[in-house]
């Protein structure tokens, strides 16, 4: 399985920290932001991993990245993405580097505290189809939320005004082969960007899409208020990991 990064997109929401830098090398806590979805990659064993960026700061990512070094890699792969097509039209580019191969998506401002590696596993156990992973939020009208029916995903809403869960869905996905050409078939939204969430909404058309819940805490920093609460959970982390006895694991937190 190859792993995707998707840290394109200018940051409206972060201004004024955005006018000179990409949101994703903004700093949280003691790294930049990029490092925490190729480190989530990387601890689920996934080390061939391309990275999708754009706008004016492409260069810095190269720059900070380099060949992956700091994350144990001996090499990492970059592409470029022009305009603001929306994720979709993002995680398109990966289809060469791709290669036929599942892949793993995380969206650049995602971060969590548990390994993804138990659902990487179970995807790769599932035939075929698309595997997202959700998390109960306070306010899921900021995500796509889930509507459910006996417990399976029967629909996902962008952005609903009146949520039909309290489930948001995270930037994590894992997807088969078939995914890019359902990328193709996509049309515009009325934001004029291709969604990831028609591209979901197609593999439950096809009853081939599978859910997990994140345990832990998981937020997508994209907010100047979440990226301050982020900080803060990732401080958390660290300083728990390094007061704690070897050999024993901190409990996981909703």
């Amino acid at each position: 399985m190859k792993g995707v990064v998707l840290a394109g997109g200018i940051g409206s929401r972060l201004l004024p920290l955005t006018r000179v830098t990409n949101k994703h090398l903004l700093p949280v806590y003691n790294k930049p932001m990029i490092y925490y979805p190729i480190e989530a990659l990387v601890q689920a064993g996934i080390r061939d991993i391309l990275i999708v960026t754009g706008g004016n700061n492409a260069g810095d990512f190269v720059r900070l990245l380099r060949n992956g070094k700091d994350f144990g890699l001996d090499h990492l792969n970059f592409s470029y993405q022009e305009g603001e097509g929306g994720i979709a039209d993002a995680l398109r580019l990966a289809q060469p580097f791709a290669a036929g191969e599942r892949i793993c998506v995380i969206l650049g401002d995602n971060i969590l505290e548990n390994s993804i590696e138990p659902m990487k596993k179970k995807f790769e156990r599932q035939q075929d189809g698309a595997m997202i992973l959700l998390k109960e939020v306070s306010a899921p009208e900021r995500f796509g939320v889930p509507v459910f029916e006996d417990g399976r995903i029967v629909a996902i809403e962008e952005k609903p005004s009146h949520p039909k869960s309290s489930y948001a869905v995270t930037g994590i996905y894992f997807y088969d082969e078939t995914v890019f050409a359902r990328i193709g078939n996509l049309r515009p939204s009325a934001r004029k960007e291709y969604e990831i969430t028609d591209v979901n909404n197609s593999y439950i058309a096809d009853a081939s899409l599978a859910h997990e819940v994140l345990d832990g805490w998981w937020t997508d920093a994209g907010t100047l208020e979440s990226l301050w609460r982020t900080g803060n959970l990732v401080r958390e982390r660290a300083l728990q990991s390094e007061l704690k006895p070897a050999g024993v694991r901190s409990e996981s937190r909703s």
